[in-house]
């Protein structure tokens, strides 16, 4: 038998629902934005940027590993997970300023338990989320696999068995529980970086025109909570239009081409990834990673970001 790796197609519905190329294009973007509201989260990742210069570099290595993950043989996630941990191994720190109930120093690390759970759990709801607004609700017995698929999912990246949520129905009272927590708090640098990096992707000219309406279907799964945050305008006007939208989109699916609506989006991330190479070689002013500097003059710490 073929090795059709941790999530086999026909049975596995974490694959099912990231197959669907509308979810896998936008799930990160949301899981970005919603999970930057961890201090402890958005920081240690900020602070292990390698290059500040390419953000959506970043973003696409991750977009790649969890698609070799969800779609590839056994061998080729292993030889990824075995890079993923030794990359995580080395993501720790402490907060360099306090940051809501979190005081500066506060430790963080790319392998605690709660974080790792915090990271898989904003990806699992978007993913829910935008499948079941753009192409159908899913059933209990659905939900409850596809929540079972994620909990694996989490425990090849690291997540100790036992830890995560064992339900669907576990997982969402501790995602209330998350979001209404005094843990989650938005950092200036958040509030700034993380609508940009969710809503202006670089992308070709040819491309462009289609970013809003992509951006209207993100941001009408998010909570409305978590939007006035954000301070991302919403109003009766773009609710009309997010609803007309998602609907238009699920209407319309059976008429698109099944090699046109699922399968792999690493092109569409390549082409990110390239369109930020070109911008930056032509010296375009572009989203760089805010970084947290030491000021000269005061010793005080001040962000560098354009």
């Amino acid at each position: 038998m073929a090795d059709e790796g941790y999530f086999p197609r026909g049975h596995s519905v974490l694959r099912r629902v990231h197959s669907e190329r509308a979810v896998g294009l936008l799930y990160g973007q949301r899981a970005l934005l919603i999970g930057s509201l961890h201090p402890l989260n958005f920081t240690g990742t900020l602070l292990s940027t390698r290059d500040p210069e390419r953000p959506f570099a970043r973003l696409v290595h991750t977009a790649h590993y969890f698609e070799t993950v969800m779609f590839g043989t056994r061998a080729e996630a292993d030889t990824i997970l075995e890079r993923v941990h030794a990359l995580h191994g080395q993501v720790h720190g402490e907060l360099p300023e306090a940051a809501g109930p979190w005081p500066a120093g506060t430790p963080y690390s790319a392998t605690d338990p709660a974080l790792m759970l915090w990271t898989v759990a904003v990806s699992f709801d978007s993913a829910e989320a935008l499948y079941e607004q753009l192409v159908r609700p899913l059933s209990d017995e659905e939900r409850e696999a596809f929540w079972s698929d994620y909990v694996l999912f989490g425990e090849l990246f690291g997540i100790p068995e036992g830890y995560a949520p064992a339900t669907y129905a576990d997982f969402r009272a501790y995602w209330r529980e998350r979001l209404a927590s005094d843990e989650l708090h938005l950092t200036d640098t958040a509030r700034r970086f993380a609508p940009r990096v969710t809503l202006e992707l670089p992308l070709p000219p040819e491309r462009r025109p289609g970013l809003e309406a992509l951006n209207l279907l993100l941001l009408g799964t998010v909570p409305a909570d978590i939007r006035r945050r954000f301070g991302i305008p919403w109003g009766p006007a773009r609710e009309a239009a997010f609803r007309a939208g998602s609907l238009a989109v699920r209407h319309s699916r059976p008429l698109v081409p099944r090699r046109v609506r699922r399968g792999s989006n690493r092109a569409s991330f390549d082409l990110v990834a390239a369109t930020e190479r070109r911008w930056i070689k032509q010296g375009r002013d572009h989203l760089r990673s805010p970084v947290a500097r030491p000021s000269a003059a005061s010793g005080e710490r001040r962000e560098v970001a354009s």
